[in-house]
């Protein structure tokens, strides 16, 4: 195993959604992908209870149903007013960066299915409601799984879009509707080069509320 010589500051401010900068001439190996959740693990989960899970998907026929669906639910995203593309900024590098991360999306729902891996955070209960509810305890893990890929070269984009067809993203996967809920869809491949920046982002002033 090798890593990135980031500071943990670094770490948390360049794990970066990446899109057009995904390598997907290269595989990934297994044993790099199990680190990954080896350390999603160690995330807090509520009563220490384990419910996180990862489906990995590497079937290529399997990537390309997920992402046809994950590309169908762009497309009406795309039309819709909460589209990226479509929400001006005040002041020219913000518009800038939100047109960018526009054109970056409509790449990804385009080559979705090109990651040589699929990963899909999960959460599994007794029954659907369990599972949504324990939804929480997920989150944290697969943002653990984000950092620790980038820590090694990989890339990664949080998505949910998917979501509106979840149902039949579970068929394809072979996934119990009725147990377990998805959280989040991301590709992973490794990153053409390993430079990444922090993004603009408003001051922690604007953010807080002191009470």
């Amino acid at each position: 195993m090798t890593l990135l010589d980031l500071n943990p500051d670094q770490l948390l401010s360049t794990t970066r959604a990446v899109r057009k900068r995904l390598d997907f001439t290269r595989d990934v190996p297994d044993d790099l992908i199990r680190e990954c959740v080896d350390l999603a693990l160690q995330a807090p989960s509520g009563s220490n209870n384990i419910v996180m899970r990862f489906v990995v998907v590497r079937d290529a026929a399997k990537r390309a149903a997920v992402a046809e669906h994950y590309a169908a639910c762009f497309a009406e995203y795309r039309e819709s007013q909460y589209y990226i593309g479509a929400q001006a900024r005040e002041g020219e590098l913000e518009q800038a960066q939100q047109q960018r991360v526009a054109s970056s999306a409509d790449y990804l729902a385009e080559r979705m299915a090109d990651a040589p891996v699929l990963v899909i955070g999960c959460s599994e209960g007794p029954s659907r409601a369990a599972a949504k509810a324990m939804m929480g305890s997920v989150l944290p893990g697969m943002w653990s799984f984000m950092l620790a890929a980038r820590a090694r070269g990989l890339g990664t984009a949080w998505t949910t879009l998917h979501l509106g067809r979840e149902q039949e993203v579970a068929d394809i996967l072979g996934l119990p509707f009725e147990t377990v809920a998805q959280a989040v869809l991301t590709p992973l491949a490794y990153t053409l080069g390993t430079d990444f920046r922090a993004a603009h982002r408003p001051p922690a002033d604007s953010v807080i509320t002191w009470a």
